[in-house]
């Protein structure tokens, strides 16, 4: 039986029933794929249907302002995605007519989308013969035809990618396609995968070389760079508080957050009071500090680790610029700032 054959006849068996598996619809079929780009799908499902529910067409969501869609994608992480599904929606709106493109080739022009993408939706909407190569491909395929080139290099990309094409069922891509992402991601699992179960275990070479936790190979990533990150959380007599969007192209792009300052060590009480005098918005001012966490939040980032503490800030007197602290819900943060302002209840 065929390399293809066989893990047709798996999916047909073990698919779950998931809602963008029931269409062919070329938007949510997109959606579905940027909210599951490095996310899982239990954690990417209700984010999918609070999208198809408040934007149920392109035009629904190129409509909406970006603020709406980053406070919908709040928790999700990897900002850029959301900002790049709201320019690419306003772009097949004002450009396309709100009709996707039909090609592999043309799909690559939607900001956001890349290889693994475009091969899903031209696939599954449009059969075109394009395979997917995720990350979920690359195990499968390393562990079960022996391949050691790093998945994350640019020969390796070549190599599985030409492999997965050579494979591809050429009278039924959809379906190739959606089995080999399903396959890796429930049978051919990173950690302790079930092989006992597995449709091809007599001939699967890192299962009969006992190498299955070698494979697939990553060249290791570049060492992760550590920042210390103090939210000063301004309390008004007025009740209000001070939120600043981030700027620039850094992490956390147009998201909201309380007034930052950044160090290069955790700092104390005192030097943090002295760095605090310092700021224009509180000149003049008397204030009174507090620590609002004792131990460091770490939160991790792919290429940072951030060492958070928040700092709450009373004032004698109101500042300019203030929003109600009853509106602070209404802003789109990043899930750091989200998980303070729900545990420390304004």
């Amino acid at each position: 039986m065929s390399f293809s054959k066989t893990l047709t006849d798996w999916y047909s068996v073990n698919k779950r029933q998931l809602p963008w598996r029931q269409t062919t619809n070329p938007y949510y079929i997109w959606l579905s794929e940027i909210i599951l780009q490095q996310t899982q799908i239990k954690q990417g499902l209700p984010y999918y249907e609070d999208f198809v529910t408040s934007f149920p067409t392109v035009f629904d969501l190129a409509d909406a302002n970006e603020a709406e869609v980053l406070k919908l994608w709040q928790g999700l992480g990897y900002y850029s995605r959301a900002r790049n599904l709201h320019f690419a929606a306003k772009y097949v709106v004002n450009e396309l007519d709100g009709v996707f493109p039909k090609t592999y080739k043309d799909l690559l022009k939607l900001k956001g989308v890349g290889d693994y993408t475009a091969s899903a939706i031209a696939s599954i909407c449009y059969n075109e013969v394009s395979a997917v190569v995720d990350g979920n491909v690359y195990r499968l395929l390393s562990r079960y035809f022996g391949i050691d080139t790093a998945i994350n290099s640019s020969k390796g990309a070549k190599e599985f990618k030409a492999l997965a094409q050579e494979l591809i069922n050429k009278k039924d891509p959809a379906t190739f396609n959606q089995a080999v992402m399903e396959f890796g991601a429930v049978q051919c699992k990173p950690k302790s995968p079930d092989c006992s179960v597995c449709p091809f275990n007599k001939s699967c070479y890192a299962f009969g070389k006992g190498v299955i936790g070698d494979l697939p190979v990553k060249i290791k990533a570049a060492k992760v760079s550590k920042k210390y990150f103090n939210f000063l959380v301004f309390l008004s007599p007025n009740q209000t508080t001070v939120l600043e969007q981030r700027q620039g192209k850094g992490i956390w792009q147009n998201l909201y957050q309380f007034p930052l300052i950044e160090s290069e060590k955790a700092l104390t009480h005192k030097e943090l009071e002295l760095e605090l005098a310092s700021l224009e918005m509180v000149e003049g001012k008397t204030f009174e500090v507090s620590l609002y966490n004792k131990d460091e939040i770490v939160h991790k980032l792919s290429h940072q680790h951030l060492y958070t503490r928040f700092w709450i800030v009373e004032l004698d007197t109101n500042l300019d610029g203030a929003i109600p602290v009853s509106e602070i819900e209404d802003f789109p943060v990043p899930i750091l700032i989200g998980n303070f302002i729900e545990a420390f209840n304004f």
